[in-house]
């Protein structure tokens, strides 16, 4: 799926980092979503290769990166951990600034890496996600009937990691395939690593930890930065699914804005996976919005 990439480790913070890059141009950094891996983008990174340098990397946990230990706070797996791993990435090819497209849980870390580093980030596209903070303040039941894995996945070790090693490829067609598009969404290679990643020893526990980060200190980071008023000053693209549950329950341009000073963004006819639901509209709008 990524002929003409260079797959290659690095150690980073915590341990073991997989990447891939191609092409050549302005660097663009690709962050993937739960429980995928950098395959997510196999529909687009090619074309975007052909304007920039595009950077995959699997977050920690998650693809064949390592499963990095955690802590009573979650730390470990706190956006501020896992956006040093994408400075750590980006310094090891060769760039101090860049633009980055991430989606989901790589879009939560998106989120942290422009706001703790503000030098660093040029502008991000965000793809169906609002803040999080913002997604906490505001369950309703809907949202928490859609998104029965933000609170499933929340509690407290080792009931939720059981459950998901009793059968981990299970979990992920269960994750998400009861999504808008159904499994057909998915091409049958890209499902395929997503379901040998998923078995990894220590999947579920960092799985769980990514997302009791997001319940926990995540949000400790998030209330400090509204306490002080701190936007993002970076130009934010968003993207969400109108079939997906956040564009349904949330105000995600208005939320957006409250966190950020320049944003802009539309619905997609897609639900959440938009960059293998919807990967031409996606590419047009990212060609369009990031600079070369």
């Amino acid at each position: 799926m990524f002929d003409g990439f260079a797959s290659c480790d690095i150690e980073g913070p915590a341990g073991r980092l997989r990447s891939l890059r191609g092409g050549q141009g302005a660097p663009l950094l690709l962050l993937h979503g739960h429980p995928q891996s950098h395959v997510m983008w196999h529909a687009v990174a090619h074309e975007l290769a052909e304007m920039f340098t595009v950077v995959m990397m699997d977050l920690r946990g998650y693809g064949d990166s390592a499963r990095v230990g955690s802590d009573a706070e979650h730390q470990a797996y706190s956006k501020r951990a896992m956006a040093l791993d994408a400075v750590a990435v980006m310094r090891h090819h060769g760039f101090e600034q860049f633009q980055v497209l991430a989606h989901d849980r790589g879009a939560r870390v998106a989120h942290r890496l422009a706001a703790d580093h503000p030098e660093a980030v040029q502008r991000l596209m965000l793809l169906d996600i609002a803040p999080t903070l913002a997604m906490y303040d505001n369950t309703s039941d809907a949202f928490a009937r859609a998104y029965w894995h933000w609170f499933f996945l929340i509690q407290p070790p080792p009931l939720p990691e059981a459950l998901i090693e009793s059968d981990p490829v299970r979990y992920v067609r269960s994750v998400m395939g009861k999504r808008h598009a159904g499994l057909a969404a998915f091409a049958p290679a890209a499902l395929a690593e997503y379901e040998r990643c998923a078995q990894i020893p220590g999947t579920a526990m960092s799985i769980c930890e990514d997302y009791r980060a997001s319940a926990t200190i995540d949000l400790v980071h998030d209330r400090a930065d509204v306490a002080a008023g701190h936007r993002l000053a970076q130009p934010l693209r968003v993207l969400w699914g109108q079939h997906g549950a956040v564009g349904q329950c949330f105000d995600v341009l208005g939320l957006w804005r409250e966190r950020a000073s320049d944003v802009s963004g539309r619905a997609l006819p897609c639900g959440h996976y938009i960059a293998e639901e919807a990967s031409a509209l996606l590419l047009a709008d990212a060609l369009n919005f990031f600079k070369t």
